[in-house]
Order: C-alpha cells, then structure tokens, then sequence
C-alpha cells in the first residue's frame, strides 16, 4: 500500500479518496491555497457539502500550509485541481519531487503553448523540467465519472493513461475496486484530448432541443428532439475522432470512456449541457453566463476561451463545423447556429 497525497479538494478530487483508501492506501486530501475554508468546515465532522456525503474515516485532510510536510514522503500525487491551478500544483510539488514519482492527473482541460495544443501533463512536463530532471512520471485517469456517484460507490469505469503501460497497470491496482474498475492504456495523448475536447460538444449536445426545430412550439420539442440530439452525438464523436487523430491520439480511444462515455455522462446532465441548452434556446453566451450561470465554472466554455482563438486560426471550419460553430458562440459572443 502506499501514501497518496490528492492536492485539491473539489468533488471530483474528494471522490477519488474513496477508492485509494478502500485499497488501504494512507491518503491525504491537501486544499489548495483557496480551499482553506473548505478544509475547516471538512474537518469538522468529515463531511463534504458540494459531494453531500462524509468522506472516508481513514483519509487525512489538511489545509495547504501542511502540504510541504506531507509532499517530503509521498509515493503518489494526484493532482485534482482547477486547469488554471497547474501552474501552482506544480510549484508546490517541484522541490519534492523525485525522479519517476507517480503523478496522477485528474484534471481535464488543454492549453496552447508555442502555436500548439499542449495538453495538460505535457504541460506539467514542461512546467516540472524548470526545476528537476527529465524523468517525469505523469498518468491521466479520465472517463464518464461523476464525482458524486463515485463518492456513493456506483458501479463506475474510467480509464488510466501512461506511455509506460506497465506503470499503468501498478498504478490501477492501487485504485481499482468493485466499484471502481480502470482500464488502461498507453495513449494518455489520447485520453487527455478525448476528456478535454467532450466537454465543448456536450455543449453542442445539450443545445439539441433548441436547434432541433426552430418553427415548433416548446411541447413539440420536448417530446421529439432527440432525434436532433442523436444526430448531434454522432457528428460530434465524427469530429472528436478527427480532432484527436490531428494531435497525434488514438481514434479508438475516442470510442472508449475517456471520449464517447464521457461524452454521454455530460450531455444528458452538468454544466456543459446546462449552458448548451440556454445557448439552443437563443441566448448569447455572455447573456447566459450572467443571467442564468454566473457563478458557475463551465467547462467546455473555459477550454473554447483557451484554445478556441487558436482553433480558429489554425483549423479548418470545413473539416470543424460543430467545433467552430461552439468556438465562435462563446469565443466572440455569437449565435449558436448549425449549418446541417
């Protein structure tokens, strides 16, 4: 067994708590430096109040000034920040980390680095050898996982990446239970665009309903758009499978859980379909944000801002239209419209 350190303490990161100590791994939950708060109210009584459930009596939870002292003898750390908290997870872990120490990547997201798209443990990689040496350990876990189900032990599959399948296969042992099965893979390439890349054509999805008949009344949709929704979901894999070939990823994986599991899992419920719905019914996105969401992280609309002035760029609209189409309703604050 070993000594997981979860640096992060949002739902999905506190709901992979449970598998590592059902495993009977020592592992703690670190908050961030914006999570202090959080971790006083979890440790009054182990309860979290975004997952509404007691976390695990074995797990230990600090605050982020303990994390020096925890990171000194850690066997593994799993990062389960915010995409724009990477940059800070890594200087937090870089005077501790030793050549080769499993680093498990929860976070979805991408980003563009030297006119590319960068994932998120290239990323890391790149951010690690300012301050240590070449030999980074990094997997991706990804898959259809919503943190809640997992922290109530629904039956729940996901996928473990790393270009050493080996260390894959060591590293699932540690976490998989009989409610939490892991897959694994070679292609983390792959996994990371799939789980980053769902997020905007979950937007597109949950929009069906909207874009599904612009003439009829609103019972008439409700009853009968998932005719739209069904053609959406294909053409939306059609083009994450081109996507993903483009960046060097496995088309298989697309039709795997980190790409079409996950896709479903966001689309029929979340933030991404939330906001693709008000984006259906006509809203720009920035009247949405502010009138229905404003408080709210949306996902797929973070990653369009991030990488969507290169897509735009850089793609083509011809081989991209859900893609463009997505970009461009969040990127410059137009009509979601479809050319079908």
């Amino acid at each position: 067994m070993k000594k997981i350190v979860i640096i992060g303490a949002g739902s999905m990161a506190s709901a992979f708590c449970f598998p590592c100590v059902d495993n009977g791994n020592t592992t703690y939950l670190v908050g961030t430096h914006l999570e202090d708060e959080l971790i006083s109210k979890i440790q009054e009584n182990k309860f979290h109040p975004a997952l509404n459930i007691n976390l695990p009596n074995k797990l230990i939870i600090e605050k982020h000034d303990k994390l020096n002292e925890v990171l000194s003898s850690a066997d593994i750390i799993v990062a389960g920040i915010s995409s724009v908290g990477i940059n800070w997870f890594t200087e937090q872990i870089s005077a501790y980390y030793k050549k080769n120490l499993p680093i498990i990547l929860l976070t979805k997201g991408l980003s563009v680095s030297e006119n590319k798209i960068l994932t998120l443990s290239e990323k890391i990689k790149k951010n690690l050898r300012n301050f240590s040496s070449d030999e980074i350990n990094i997997s991706a876990v990804k898959g259809p996982c919503l943190a809640s189900g997992l922290a109530n032990k629904m039956r729940t599959g996901a996928v473990l990446a790393n270009e050493n399948i080996n260390i894959a296969k060591d590293l699932s042992s540690l976490i998989a239970t009989d409610y939490y099965s892991i897959e694994i893979t070679s292609d983390i390439n792959g996994v990371e665009l799939s789980g980053a890349i769902k997020n905007i054509y979950s937007m597109l999805i949950g929009a069906s309903k909207g874009l599904s008949n612009l003439e009829a009344s609103d019972d008439i949709k409700d009853k009968y758009y998932l005719n739209t929704a069904a053609s959406l979901v294909h053409r939306s894999v059609s083009e994450m499978s081109k996507f993903i070939e483009a960046n060097n990823g496995s088309i298989s994986t697309v039709y795997g859980l980190a790409g079409l599991g996950d896709l479903y899992v966001s689309a029929i419920g979340g933030r991404n379909s939330l906001m693709g719905k008000y984006l259906g019914d006509g809203y720009l996105y920035l009247e949405a944000k502010e009138k229905f969401m404003k408080n709210i992280t949306v996902e797929g609309a973070e990653l369009a801002k991030e990488i969507g002035p290169f897509i735009l760029k850089n793609y083509s609209k011809k081989d991209f239209p859900l893609m463009f189409n997505v970009i461009e309703s969040i990127c410059n604050n137009k009509k979601l419209q479809i050319d079908w």
